[in-house]
């Protein structure tokens, strides 16, 4: 069994990244530029953002964080993303998910740009991947290919079962996998909450990528001898003997499934830090203006 080590390959990533930035640098281009807006203080929000402002520093980017009170209106949030999409210093942005509820995160994520929007979820990003052209890949799915271009891990003509359909997660993943490139050319099955046979479904995956967000879903026995296991979940779980009083737990059961895997992610230190790597590797693409 071999562990994927997210925290290590996101390292790799962002020193090839650093080391760009320093030569476009070196060469009179722009520092790329990354803009963040975050709603309110929700906990796990806070922590990716800190996360994305220091992987901006570490990186070589220009970094801005926008904080909003969570009663902020949605007009005057929109008035803000228009306010970035016209500023020609930024090159990309986010607004961190998920949004009050008095927001509609929608129409927001319609509101930015598509050529500032490197956490790729405008519809123009979204219906590109679809059909196979240049686009910013939705940060997690995208760090999972990172994941498993470093490790070599053959995915053609493989079964791949991904357990989730969210937006953000699961059908970009599908659409990846399904496409005609390295990784990739998989056979793909989506399970979600009204699959029938779901164990049978991932007891036949060689590779099988849990994004349900339900701690410890995936047992031993839902999991073939030898399958590669990416664990997207992330959830935190009340732990006193933590500091923070919670610790963080994949939708795997990993304990009892990692003996059975040929590769596996853990949780923390897998897919996480890759999610963040990706936003940064958007970043230096709208830098350069390498897709629009």
């Amino acid at each position: 069994m071999t562990l994927i080590d997210g925290k290590a390959v996101s390292e790799q990533v962002k020193q090839e990244i650093a080391a760009e930035v320093a030569e476009i640098v070196a060469k009179g281009g722009k520092r790329p530029h990354l803009a963040a807006i975050l709603v309110g203080h929700d906990g796990g929000s806070e922590t990716y953002v800190a996360a994305k402002v220091k992987a901006c520093e570490v990186c070589g980017f220009k970094s801005t964080l926008i904080r909003y009170e969570s009663d902020v209106t949605e007009e005057e949030l929109l008035a803000k993303v228009q306010e970035l999409n016209a500023d020609p210093d930024v090159d990309g942005f986010i607004v961190q998910l998920p949004l009050p509820a008095h927001i509609s995160e929608q129409k927001v994520i319609e509101t930015i740009d598509y050529r500032k929007d490197v956490d790729g979820f405008h519809p123009i990003n979204v219906g590109r991947l679809s059909i196979g052209l240049p686009c910013y890949i939705s940060a997690t799915p995208n760090g999972i290919m990172e994941l498993l271009r470093r490790y070599q891990i053959e995915t053609k003509g493989k079964k791949c079962v991904i357990l989730g359909r969210s937006n953000i997660v699961g059908k970009p993943m599908a659409m990846l996998m399904m496409q005609k490139a390295c990784p990739g050319d998989a056979t793909v099955t989506v399970c979600h909450s009204r699959s029938k046979d779901l164990v049978k479904e991932c007891q036949e995956a060689d590779i099988l990528i849990a994004a349900m967000g339900q701690p410890n879903f995936v047992t031993a026995d839902m999991v073939k001898e030898g399958a590669v296991v990416i664990d997207v979940g992330t959830t935190r779980v009340p732990d006193a003997t933590k500091k923070s009083g919670f610790k963080l737990t994949g939708d795997v059961k990993f304990d009892e499934v990692a003996p059975k895997c040929s590769y596996i992610t853990p949780v923390p230190g897998g897919v996480g830090p890759m999610t963040i790597v990706s936003l940064m590797k958007n970043t230096l693409l709208a830098g350069k203006k390498a897709i629009y």
